[in-house]
């Protein structure tokens, strides 16, 4: 089914993020901008339940049905979570004769922050008795060095169904110049091998670097079963409910693609729901006019963190999930072991906070579900940041399980009070997260300070004004929704995808052979808009190069220009931002990569109505770092544009809680975002 369908009313769309704890559900009304949200408990053992209740439940909100949408959009942690915990599909990897050690080799780095005399190499995620050889070899250039043997790929076929294997990962020495002989060899163990998953390094990156292809090729295949079926469960629901708008998934790349482009590829959506969120950010943002800033998204066990510089979301190749890097193309972000549910302790006299969290289940003592450790939302409830009940008022937290595990944990440990312990908590965790914005920002050339902190995510709001303060900082936006702006990402999202050819031999820039190399990667990108039923109004094309200097161990991207000069200049241009200096020698040409987007029009953002500034809720006593104050608590939904709130202040709504710090003033945007500005004094 192509993703946009012209026979549909394109009025409605719907997006479900499903996380941990929460599912996320969205639905907008495309054109008077009316958006009804919802949160419904997610349900880890099958999350295709939770998936269609929210829908269900935002549906019946807004009285239409699932005939009435043209679009379904998901931010899945599938694949995310099969590579983190190690589930995936019994996976076997297929390799040229003599290259079986090359995961087990690896790279000489170890990770940033371990110690170079006690690091210990991960478990490869392929053991070495799955690693299978064939006869061939082709060389850098792409010419056939030694043709296909074929007895040999039927000997390892032999093998596999000894083996029992679910998936199998075609990983051959510069297939990336010449595919020809994985083609072959996926056709063999496909046909020998029927409901075995085969995927091969030319579907999913065909680039230099024998490791990081391999290892991503053999993710890719291990999450392929699993990620089909979980396709496969969405689109009965879907069915069953008589939708037949096309379901689209979000991928790392910070756009959205129809499930058959998933299904070859499963791996692009390994950071699917982090991506979800920038792009929310970005597009709440632009709305009120700003265009530079620092997005934070805490949840309940991580926060990302990600820098946009005028509006656009930058990609990396060099990520990572959990301990594999992955070279495929995701939103260039950062992400460290800090939420509401990361545990705080004392060992040895030193209090830690993360990375460790109590999870879903038990959860925050305050959450009342047994929890015995204390965390940061324990350390926010003992010092009355938080309202004592979220979600509207329908769930209650437990303040004196709170104060007692801060107080046993903590403070008695360290000979605190409680309150003192709780501020230390805290701010340990703020230190962690101003490391990650440090590494996005002052690390590559860019100073926090003329950047607007966007803070979302169920715990973001709550950290937004601390973590400005310690960055100089003067300027804070939370999104109307920020506890559910992943879910409205997806509603901004583009369709998007990469189409990539590396050249057999990284040398100059020569602008024909480019040139020929983009028109060939340009139709490809032209036949997917084809396949996804984008019109030719909404297609963009760009085709970007990968350079570097020679001598050099990684490439940056830059435009393809219109001579070979001007690539040239559009590198050292980048280079010199990124690092300060330009080096006197060769430019060589790596890669060339065509991006292909199918423009999504616009949200339209009805503007609020101007009010009154509304009496408070309530007032509690909040212990702020500078002493304890009477605090009014303010209903997110009353304030009308243009009112003006000065810290302290709490604001509560259904998805998180904000804090307005003292000598900090919001201001409600029209579009229903909290502007905050700290005093000049």
């Amino acid at each position: 089914m192509p993703s946009f369908d012209a026979t549909l009313d394109p009025s409605y769309a719907v997006a479900v993020d499903i996380g941990g704890t929460f599912t996320d559900i969205s639905l907008l009304d495309r054109n008077s901008g009316s958006m009804w949200r919802a949160k419904t408990p997610s349900v880890p053992s099958d999350p295709s339940q939770a998936f269609m209740v929210g829908i269900r439940s935002v549906m019946e909100d807004a009285g239409i049905s699932a005939k009435d949408l043209s679009r379904v959009l998901h931010g899945t942690t599938v694949a995310t979570n099969m590579i983190l915990e190690d589930k995936g599909a019994r996976t076997a990897l297929v390799t040229t004769r003599g290259f079986r050690h090359v995961l087990e080799i690896g790279r000489q780095d170890i990770p940033r922050h371990a110690n170079l005399f006690t690091w210990v190499k991960p478990a490869r995620p392929v053991p070495a008795d799955r690693i299978h050889e064939i006869v061939e070899r082709i060389g850098t250039g792409g010419k056939v060095l030694e043709p296909l043997d074929e007895d040999s790929v039927k000997q390892v076929v032999d093998a596999l169904k000894t083996q029992t294997v679910e998936a199998v990962a075609v990983c051959l020495l510069h297939a990336y110049a010449n595919p020809d002989h994985e083609i072959r060899v996926a056709e063999i163990l496909r046909k020998a091998l029927p409901g075995v998953a085969v995927t091969c390094s030319t579907d999913v990156l065909p680039v230099v670097r024998e490791f990081e292809r391999s290892l991503a090729t053999v993710l890719n295949a291990s999450v392929m079963p699993g990620v089909s079926s979980y396709i496969s469960r969405l689109q009965e629901r879907l069915d069953e409910a008589e939708a037949a708008s096309p379901l689209l998934l979000m991928q790392s790349n910070g756009g959205v693609a129809g499930t058959e482009a998933i299904r070859v590829a499963p791996a692009l959506t390994a950071l699917s729901g982090p991506a979800a969120g920038v792009v929310g950010a970005v597009d709440a943002a632009a709305v009120c006019g700003i265009r530079d800033i620092i997005t934070v998204d805490i949840g309940g066990t991580s926060a990302d963190i990600c820098l946009i510089r005028n509006g656009t979301v930058a990609l990396t190749q060099q990520g990572k999930v959990g301990e594999w890097p992955l070279s495929l193309p995701m939103v260039d972000m950062v992400t460290i072991g800090a939420g509401g549910g990361s545990i705080a302790e004392v060992n040895n006299d030193t209090l830690a906070v993360g990375p460790h969290s109590a999870g879903a289940r038990p959860g925050p003592a305050a959450y009342g579900h047994g929890g015995g450790q204390a965390t940061v939302t324990d350390a926010h409830v003992t010092l009355g940041n938080l309202p004592h009940a979220l979600l509207g008022g329908s769930m209650s937290l437990d303040v004196e399980a709170a104060r007692r595990v801060v107080s046993e944990s903590v403070a008695k440990p360290l000979g605190l009070g409680e309150e003192d312990a709780a501020q230390g908590i805290l701010a340990i965790m703020n230190n962690n997260m101003i490391g990650a914005v440090r590494t996005v920002s002052v690390e590559r050339g860019h100073d926090p300070r003329e950047f607007t902190l966007v803070p979302f995510g169920g715990a973001g709001p709550l950290h937004g004004c601390a973590l400005a303060e310690l960055l100089g900082i003067s300027n804070v936006m939370v999104p109307p929704a920020p506890g559910l702006l992943c879910a409205a990402g997806l509603l901004a999202a583009d369709m998007k995808a990469e189409f990539t050819q590396a050249l057999p031999m990284p040398g100059p820039v020569d602008q024909g052979a480019g040139d020929a190399i983009v028109s060939e990667l340009t139709s490809k990108a032209e036949e997917w808009l084809d396949t996804e039923g984008v019109s030719v109004e909404q297609r963009v094309l760009k085709a970007r190069a990968l350079l570097r200097f020679h001598g050099q161990g990684g490439e940056i991207a830059v435009d393809w220009g219109f001579s070979a000069m001007e690539t040239e200049e559009n590198f050292r241009a980048a280079h010199e931002a990124l690092y300060g200096f330009v080096l006197d020698a060769p430019i060589e040409l790596v890669t060339i990569r065509v991006e292909a987007l199918g423009r999504t029009e616009p949200i339209r953002v009805p503007a609020l109505d101007a009010a009154a500034k509304p009496a408070p809720l309530q007032t509690q006593m909040v212990h702020w770092p500078a002493g304890a104050l009477e605090t009014p608590i303010y209903d997110r939904a009353a304030l009308g544009s243009g009112v003006e709130i000065p810290g302290p202040a709490i604001l509560t709504q259904l998805d998180t809680t904000s804090i307005i710090a003292p000598g900090w003033i919001a201001r409600v945007h029209g579009s229903g975002a909290l502007l905050l500005t700290r005093n000049a004094a």
